[in-house]
């Protein structure tokens, strides 16, 4: 993905977010359990969402140089969690537009810009509206590219924040193939000679079971599925 599709990223699947959490919720009710999270409930989902996207917020609009000063909110009543999820959502898109992606700010990780944080809240807004969709037993699939670019984002920042040491001593490589992108992508690789097993699918498809949305059974895997699982468990993520 380039720079500027981050942006459009975020607003469609902000809008897809919202519109299969009201379903969720006329359907099965705000205590529905989340497969992908199965600590929460639909009521967690949506207030996590909202929460981190009013706190990216407040970081880029103040253009804060460390997080110490963000005061989080109370957690609303289950009612209001739709209007508040919408008003954050707006208000994200809105402070993201005005900035400059090479803007400096505050991140966790070692890329400090506004930048990062475009891609982070978009990639965060599609694992998300998964999550949602799997409440409805409706996923729908994710485009190529934007799958391409989160399954490039996790080997790229989120196991290298798991792993600042670098792959354990029992690292295999496993090999991606994003079929939709015609990609090839390769987790812990130059660990050994050769991949433990290669995994094939749609790269949103891919995207989402290295976030372990979905089982690696639901791809094609050629070689040890078991060590094929057991490596991507080793990115082990808040």
């Amino acid at each position: 993905m380039e720079l500027d599709d981050y942006l459009p990223t975020l607003q469609r699947t902000n809008a897809r977010f919202a519109e299969a959490a009201a379903a969720a919720v006329l359907d099965k009710g705000w205590a529905a359990r989340v497969p992908g999270c199965p600590d929460w409930a639909l009521a967690d989902l949506v207030w996590h969402l909202a929460e981190v996207q009013n706190f990216w917020s407040w970081v880029v609009g103040t253009r804060a140089a460390d997080p110490s000063g963000y005061v989080e909110p109370e957690r609303l009543p289950d009612d209001e969690l739709l209007g508040f999820l919408a008003g954050r959502s707006a208000q994200l898109e809105t402070v993201l537009a005005g900035a400059d992606p090479a803007e400096r700010v505050w991140t966790w990780a070692p890329r400090q810009d506004v930048a990062f944080v475009l891609r982070r809240q978009a990639q965060e807004a599609v694992v998300h509206t998964a999550d949602v969709e799997q409440v409805l037993d409706d996923v729908r699939p994710i485009p190529a590219d934007v799958g391409l670019d989160g399954l490039d984002e996790w080997l790229e920042v989120m196991v290298p924040g798991a792993l600042p040491q670098g792959p354990p001593p029992e690292a295999h490589p496993v090999v991606f193939h994003a079929l939709d992108a015609d990609a090839e992508r390769t987790l812990f690789p130059g660990t050994r000679p050769f991949p433990i097993a290669a995994v094939t699918g749609n790269a949103g498809d891919l995207l989402l079971a290295v976030w372990r949305r979905f089982p690696l059974e639901v791809l094609t895997v050629d070689g040890d599925s078991l060590q094929a699982a057991a490596m991507i468990n080793l990115v082990q993520l808040d």
